[in-house]
């Protein structure tokens, strides 16, 4: 599994601008660019505080068909979710694209 670091730009009970609150803590892994020219975005499942940075590992990416980037989805090691688990999770945002979730190898 690959580990990552990631910088939290939104922890949980983020309102963003639309009136979206944040569930799980969302944020960008620095230096990675990701399909919008921005760094790469990442959902963090398994932590129920509000967080600054995150370590762990990357177990799935959520493609969108209908936009261009992809969503990394990222826990605390050795935890892992089902694609019905990560759906759920994330339904906050993902509910408004066409999107569907890759688990990856161990």
């Amino acid at each position: 599994m690959k580990w990552i670091q990631v910088t939290i730009d939104r922890p949980i009970g983020y309102k963003d601008s639309y009136g979206n609150i944040y569930p799980i803590n969302y944020g960008y892994v620095p230096g990675v660019m990701g399909g919008d020219g921005e760094e790469q975005d990442v959902y963090i499942l398994g932590v129920t505080k509000p967080l600054e940075v995150f370590e762990g590992e990357l177990i799935a990416v959520i493609h969108r068909a209908d936009d261009v980037e992809e969503k990394w989805v990222a826990v605390p090691k050795h935890l892992r979710f089902s694609v019905a688990q990560i759906e759920e999770a994330v339904r906050f945002i993902e509910q408004y694209f066409d999107s569907s979730i890759e688990l990856l190898e161990d």
